[in-house]
């Protein structure tokens, strides 16, 4: 294995050092998703198992005793909750894309195993556990998701003939052993509806070879089976008891021929009795005879008793169809009797029905017309109520046109008057001015004289001052 283990390509995680990091698990792949399927892990971190009752389980001791009462298959799915009828491609049942469904407890416990970050210690009592089958079956699933593939060969090795038998579906009816389990694990990539991390060309050749050249065992049964094809040969002298008994017998063996004839035994049965055994032979056929000369007679009698009994049968059997064709025709005739009943009830309610109908037809009729009525009494009022709309419209115009025109006569006589006023008022204060400049004039020359006056008085005493100097 070391030879040609140096033959395989680098390793895409190296191992850590033996020593003190030993007990360290490598990991090949995403170190978040544990390399599930996208659906499966969303479903898993949104399940209400994952989150409120795993989260209480803190140790690896937890998480085991978890997994021996709750998981009873391997498959990713719960039963029944995925359905994946009438989808190909990518959608379909292999892929476990499009259509998710209730995620399975054991995939939840596998995840919350990755999430613990097991040694390979804890690993190794995983898949040597002696209390529960599916212990072991989801530490192998741990190491098919998360150990390097190279890898694969040395934790599967000790392991692949292993005839434990585990249950690996949902619901029950997949049986196989561990051994053949982890055969499919390393040559296949579908397991259920999910798909595990796919393994490089080179490491699966490796692992094909190395299947080829190791065949899977086959048990050899217990030695106990292989014994009982002597049986038979201790039983031929005893045909009477190998007829009696209803076991299922095994093929017979090849050194006892199944052709072998019914004579031989007869002629060896022969030699060894001798002639006494022809006398009890001849007895016997004799007694049969007997017996079948008397069942003879018996089977005449009975003959006979019977073709008696026969014949009263028939006898009965006529009377018995008289009396029925009696009670036939009775019946029949009730029978028509209450058909005729049937009939004219039929017909009555026929007619009533008809009567019904009539009147019901009647009661439309007049509905109709009262609706008619209604209908021209409606069209009539609207025509009146319209009518008498018009006449008031035309009445209201035709005031509306007297109050504009009466309107319109009293402003053209205010109009008129207020001219004549305005011509009257104008007249007044011409007048008016005439009179003022006419006495303005008077004023004035009444002014002027006094003012000619009081010069003359001025000179007359400028004079008479003058002169009396």
């Amino acid at each position: 294995m070391a030879n040609v283990g140096n033959q395989l390509p680098t390793q895409a995680v190296s191992k850590p050092p033996p020593g003190k990091h030993g007990n360290v698990l490598p990991l090949w792949g995403n170190e978040k998703t544990m390399n599930l399927n996208p659906m499966i892990l969303t479903n898993v971190l949104s399940s209400p198992y994952f989150k409120v009752r795993l989260y209480e389980r803190k140790t690896y001791h937890e998480v085991v005793d978890e997994i021996y009462f709750k998981v009873t298959h391997a498959e990713p799915w719960e039963k029944g909750s995925r359905k994946t009828a009438g989808q190909t491609g990518m959608c379909g049942g292999v892929r476990g894309v499009g259509t998710g469904g209730i995620v399975s407890t054991p995939f939840c416990l596998l995840y919350k195993l990755f999430t613990l970050k097991l040694t390979r210690k804890q690993l190794m009592g995983l898949i040597t556990h002696t209390d529960s089958v599916y212990i072991r079956t989801l530490g192998f699933m741990y190491i098919r998701y998360t150990q390097p593939p190279a890898d694969l060969i040395e934790w599967y090795d000790d392991f692949l003939d292993d005839e434990e038998e585990v249950d690996v579906k949902a619901g029950g009816g997949c049986v196989m052993t561990i051994g053949e389990m982890l055969r499919s694990f390393l040559t296949k990539l579908e397991w259920f509806s999910t798909l595990f991390p796919r393994i490089p060309v080179p490491v699966q050749k490796f692992i094909d070879q190395q299947m080829k050249a190791r065949p899977r065992k086959v048990v050899q049964k217990e030695p106990q089976e292989e014994e009982e094809p002597a049986e038979p040969e201790a039983e031929a002298g005893r045909p009477g008891e190998r007829r009696q008994s209803r076991t299922p017998r095994r093929t017979p063996s090849p050194k006892r021929s199944p052709k072998r004839s019914r004579s031989r035994s007869h002629h060896r049965e022969k030699e060894r009795h001798g002639p006494s055994f022809d006398r009890e032979l001849d007895r016997e056929r004799d007694r049969q005879k007997k017996e079948r000369g008397d069942r003879g007679d018996r089977d005449l009698d009975r003959g006979r008793g019977e073709r008696g009994e026969r014949e009263r049968r028939r006898s009965r059997s006529a009377d018995r169809n008289q009396d029925r064709r009696e009670r036939r025709r009775i019946c029949s005739g009730s029978r028509d009797r209450k058909n005729e009943r049937r009939d004219k009830e039929r017909d009555g309610g026929e007619d009533k029905s008809r009567k019904k109908d009539r009147e019901r037809q009647k009661d439309k009729g007049l509905e109709k017309e009262r609706s008619k009525d209604k209908k021209n009494r409606g069209e009539t009022d609207d025509k009146k109520h319209k009518e008498d709309r018009e006449r008031h419209r035309e009445e209201r115009k035709a005031k509306k046109l007297s109050r504009s025109r009466s309107r319109e006569r009293k402003h053209k006589s205010g109009g008129e008057e207020k001219s004549r006023k305005g011509e009257l008022s104008h007249s007044r204060d011409r007048d008016r001015e005439r009179d003022g400049e006419q006495r303005s004039h008077k004023r004035s020359g009444s002014k002027e004289r006094s003012h000619h006056q009081r010069e003359s008085s001025n000179d007359l005493s400028k004079h008479r001052s003058h002169s009396t100097e």
